[in-house]
């Protein structure tokens, strides 16, 4: 019988504070209460969404 191998968790998540405006935080959590996913996951997915598409230029 093959051995049930355990590996260490991986620590990808970090907790974050951030400051927003009211409308945004009410916007994410219709968009959850639609999609049956947490304001967390929603954010998270916008976040990474952002940093993909995101274009940076010097002025």
């Amino acid at each position: 019988m093959d051995k049930l191998v355990i590996l260490p968790k991986e620590d990808k998540y970090v907790t974050m504070t951030i400051r927003i405006e009211r409308s945004i935080q009410e916007k994410y959590g219709e968009l959850a209460a639609r999609t049956g996913r947490s304001r967390n996951e929603l954010i998270g997915m916008a976040l990474q969404y952002a940093i993909d598409n995101m274009e940076v230029r010097e002025k």
